[in-house]
């Protein structure tokens, strides 16, 4: 008991220090984008982009050898180190008057996003088996500390300028420097360390389980469902505006929505990860990624197409036109009008309105089967808002899952190597984090459709359930070949 109390007292520590790491992460999304709207700094747009990606970048390369140095001299000391060097940057971040200065530091604060390789490795040998699911889990709920910098961060930063304008917002990176340091001397003051006796001692030893392709293939689903989803919770908030009409406010928490229960959920991927098995967890996730990115791909749109037109049905003369008629000798041909309906911005499912406009004129003489009014159908889908939200926050959920199992697996498969498997699947992930948008908006300028980052979706998501399905049915073929041989005499 008192073993399992110490490892409760150790993830509520990790989980503490990942959620105010995760918070740091992501603070330039907040302070830089306050900073231009502003005019406190005049940078361009490109720049700013470099100023919100830069910190994701750094906190996702290291993750690799952090991972290396957890396994290699514990989780107690890394976290401590990392929190108290991280805060460095962030206390002289009011200094910096320049891109390139506010740049180096954003560097090196950002490094504190490596601390989920820290937390990982670190919390998995504190717990049996059966448990590590619910342990790695409940760490993973911390990544939830994004929603902290996003709720609180820009009304602190208004309160802050409300005495002093042009300087108050440098109380902010303060604030978080010394929540830093806070619980850096905590892990000092109350961690206990602990290094895996199995754990390689060479450097060689310690990088050989990135030859494994399982790794990779463990990356790639994580570059799915923590990748992506660092990616959507920067790139929603456009959408919304630009598609929906949504103001900032009202975008941004529409993204909170996104973000914020696919971190909660996490720890419940857990216990379902160790309740049922990581990769049939997997197969649930993958699928309904592919089944809810596949709804997501239609885009608000409206098509104009040739319709059922009206045509003469005898030789004559037009002898009479009105807005729903035609009359020709004596014969009259029916002319459906435009219906003008307020409904579809809330239908659900495509509108389909179909009428007919007039291409001949009074006393003109047509032929038989000649063309008398052309037909045009107008098909309006208006990818309902509410629809949207849902099933954004269903894969945002479905996501939240698939962390906890991704990472179910690594100390099952690498139960001596779980800081630098865990480091290399955690780089591939955070570095989808940092491209992802990139590649967004490389789509968006290629096809003109908000919704082509989710037919990338779909692909992605198809191309890690094959793989994943590809791998189990030649494993079972390796194990098992007498049961496949089986099948192919039943079928």
């Amino acid at each position: 008991m008192n073993n399992l109390s110490q490892s409760h007292k150790i993830l509520f520590l990790n989980t503490l220090a990942f959620s105010v790491c995760f918070a740091c992460w992501t603070l330039n999304g907040v302070l830089v984008t306050y900073l231009v709207d502003k005019g406190i700094f005049n940078w361009t747009v490109v720049e700013t982009g470099w100023l919100l990606g830069i910190p994701i970048l750094s906190g996702s390369i290291f993750r690799l050898p952090i991972g290396i140095l957890t396994d290699k001299y514990g989780g107690k000391i890394i976290f401590s180190v990392l929190l108290l060097l991280c805060s460095i940057p962030l206390f002289l971040l009011p200094f910096a008057t320049s891109f390139w200065s506010f740049a180096v530091l954003s560097f090196f604060f950002g490094l504190v996003g490596t601390s989920f390789a820290v937390g990982i490795g670190y919390t998995s040998i504190w717990y049996p088996k059966n448990w590590q699911g619910r342990a790695l889990g409940i760490f993973g709920m911390g990544n939830a500390g994004a929603a902290i910098t996003t709720f609180i961060a820009p009304t602190l930063l208004n309160n802050f300028s409300e005495t002093d304008p042009v300087n108050g917002w440098k109380m902010l990176p303060i604030i978080y420097a010394a929540v830093l340091v806070f619980i850096g001397i905590l892990f000092i003051v109350f961690a206990k360390n602990k290094v895996n006796p199995g754990v390689s001692k060479t450097m060689g030893e310690l990088m050989s389980p990135l030859k494994n392709v399982r790794v990779w293939r463990f990356g790639a689903y994580y570059f799915l469902v923590f990748g992506c989803f660092v990616a959507y919770s920067q790139w929603l908030v456009p959408n919304f505006m630009n598609v929906y009409h949504t103001s900032l406010v009202m975008g941004g928490m529409f993204a909170t929505m996104f973000s914020l229960p696919s971190g909660v959920v996490r720890a419940f991927g857990g216990y379902l990860s160790d309740k049922f098995g990581a990769r049939k967890v997997m197969y649930w996730v993958l699928g309904s990624s592919i089944v809810i990115s596949f709804l997501l791909m239609f885009p608000k749109m409206e098509i104009f197409t040739a319709g059922p037109g009206v045509l003469a049905t005898s030789n004559g003369v037009v002898t009479e036109i009105s807005a729903d008629a035609i009359v020709v000798n004596g014969k009259v041909h029916k002319i459906n009008q435009k219906e003008v309906s307020e409904d579809h911005e809330t239908a659900i499912f495509p509108v389909k309105n179909s009428w007919q406009e007039i291409v001949v004129k009074q006393n003109q003489e047509v032929k038989k089967k000649e063309l008398l009014a052309q037909g045009i159908t107008q098909i309006k889908f208006s990818a309902n808002l509410w629809v949207y939200v849902i099933l954004v926050i269903l894969i945002g959920i479905s996501w939240g899952i698939g962390k906890a199992a991704v990472y179910k697996h690594i100390p099952e498969y690498f139960p001596n190597e779980v800081g630098v498997v865990g480091g290399m699947v955690g780089l591939i992930g955070g570095l989808g984090g940092f491209i992802g948008p990139i590649i967004f908006g490389y789509l968006l300028n290629y096809t003109g459709l908000w919704t082509s980052s989710w037919i990338f979706i779909f692909v992605i998501s198809v191309l890690c359930l094959l793989w994943m399905h590809r791998t189990i049915i030649n494993v079972m073929r390796t194990k098992s070949p007498n049961f496949n041989r089986h099948i192919e005499d039943n079928h």
